[in-house]
């Protein structure tokens, strides 16, 4: 089988090995492929393999030899599953892999928003502790976890281990889902939507991009929050309505946000987030532990593998054509 990677340089940077990847067929990588270079690339391709580089119809339409896409992530808007499914092509994702992965980076927001650990330092490095005129100094207030309210909007895998963690800390949990699910985490309360943004000190977003999703963060629910509360998303960036968010942070309607996605990314230099107060931005790293990407890249070797021995795993798609 010819095997065709499209961008994998984000999934192994070069601390991972493609090997078992090899061992299955013939198999090139390139590090990133830009939308004009797509179908010479794959033209030959048996297997596409793809995390962001979009597979549209028309791409896939250019692919003649093309049997199996995978996708290297969870979610996979980034193909026409339509498209391969008209074609019996079985496109394939990554379900949780990074689950304990995201959940930390929560926290890793949270926590910085909490204590200003990075602007604090910072002052230390510059040397301001060492001619403060007492022990001790701090620029913002500091906040204690325990007793404080979580409110978490999407409660599958990384929703309950962010809940998880939450409940750790002391804090008392609420969530929202459009399903929910046959077992909650003891401690955790489900509560209507409007209630999450009214009632909690942090909400957490770990719910799909749907229509219905799409800016669930907006100006009428960012005025149901508290001016004390955070706001974490680890999500999907349309889940939030950007300019709002902005505006909301710029006029102390909320206390602040951690943000590992935007609804485009790389962001443009224009996007109102990126001078916002109080608005940490991390660049859609929390999937990107070497654990969580050591575990992604085996569950690629297994789905393709699963496809060569007749058994399609983890399709999306619906099409269980066999190699």
């Amino acid at each position: 089988m010819n095997i065709v990677l499209l961008d994998g340089y984000t999934l192994n940077p070069g601390d991972l090995t493609w090997k078992d990847l090899e061992y299955l067929g013939q198999c090139t990588v390139y590090d990133r492929t830009p939308p004009k270079k797509v179908v010479p690339r794959a033209k030959d391709a048996e297997i596409a393999l793809t995390n962001k580089t979009v597979l549209s119809s028309d791409v896939i339409k250019q692919l003649p030899k093309l049997k199996y896409i995978g996708v290297l992530a969870t979610g996979y808007n980034i193909v026409d599953i339509e498209a391969a499914r008209a074609l019996c092509i079985p496109v394939t994702n990554v379900p949780a892999y990074s689950t304990r992965s995201v959940a930390q980076m929560v926290f890793a927001h949270l926590l910085n928003l909490a204590q200003h650990v990075g602007h604090h330092a910072e002052t230390v490095r510059s040397g301001r502790w060492t001619f403060n005129p007492d022990f001790c100094y701090w620029d913002m207030p500091l906040i204690e976890l325990a007793g404080l309210t979580m409110g978490i909007i999407g409660f599958g895998r990384i929703g309950q281990a962010t809940a998880r963690l939450a409940l750790a800390f002391g804090m008392k949990v609420i969530a929202y889902d459009i399903v929910t699910p046959s077992s909650i985490p003891e401690g955790c309360q489900f509560v209507e939507l409007d209630d999450i943004f009214r009632v909690s000190d942090v909400i957490s977003l770990h719910c799909p991009l749907t229509p219905q999703t799409k800016n669930i963060i907006n100006k009428e629910r960012l005025e149901l929050m508290k001016k004390t509360a955070y706001l974490v998303n680890t999500s999907r960036g349309p889940l939030v309505d950007e300019q709002a968010l902005a505006q909301a942070l710029n006029n102390e309607g909320i206390a602040g946000a951690g943000l590992d996605v935007l609804s485009l990314e790389p962001p443009e230099k224009n996007n109102p987030l990126l001078k916002a107060k109080n608005c940490f931005i991390t660049p859609h790293i929390a999937w990107a532990t070497r654990a969580a990407r050591e575990r992604l890249l085996q569950v690629v070797v297994d789905n393709v593998a699963s496809f060569l021995a007749g058994k399609p795993r983890n399709v999306v798609n619906g099409v269980k054509a066999t190699a």
